[in-house]
């Protein structure tokens, strides 16, 4: 656990292929079943405080309570994902904590010397951040609002993994709408 962030909540890996990663995870570790969304619904999206629209695909399961996301970049939009692959990168890009509350833990940490470079939302108190903090690859930090309908999901992808009897290693997104 991190003196300063508490539980690292999620381990994000940039892939070049999420179809063969979720094959790999699902049949060779035995991680599953993965949720996959081809496009996630970013809004408010911003990279070094420009307005883009991202086109990512990412995939949730989880180990125990670690949660795995695999994210593909779809198109050529500025991101820490694009900068982390031009930069001869795959795999673990980014840990993320997940907090509750999401205003204050960020005053927080800009008051500590954290600046953020990406942001965005996914639904409903769904808000994301990931600082300037990456001194060798794999050590962005995010911090991941889970307040609302994106905590629920969570919440559920986790207990699929449970007892997970490898069938269906590919499912749908939950529609957060309706969580």
């Amino acid at each position: 656990m991190s003196r300063f962030f508490g539980q690292i909540r999620q381990a994000g890996y940039v892939v070049r292929d999420i179809e063969a990663a979720m094959d790999y995870w699902s049949r060779v570790l035995g991680v599953g079943p993965w949720f996959y969304n081809p496009r996630v619904p970013i809004v408010n999206y911003t990279y070094k405080g420009e307005r883009y629209e991202p086109h990512n695909s990412v995939a949730l399961a989880n180990s125990g309570p670690l949660q795995m996301e695999l994210i593909q970049v779809r198109n050529d939009v500025p991101s820490m994902y694009r900068d982390f692959l031009q930069a001869g990168n795959t795999g673990l890009q980014h840990v993320a904590y997940w907090t509750e509350s999401y205003d204050d833990d960020l005053a927080r940490l800009a008051a500590q010397g954290f600046k953020p470079v990406m942001s965005g939302e996914v639904g409903e108190k769904g808000r994301f951040v990931y600082f300037d903090t990456e001194y060798h690859p794999g050590t962005v930090i995010e911090l991941s609002e889970v307040a609302g309908p994106k905590g629920k999901m969570f919440k559920l992808i986790r207990e699929a993994s449970e007892n997970w009897d490898g069938k269906d290693p590919v499912r749908p997104f939950p529609d957060l709408s309706k969580l």
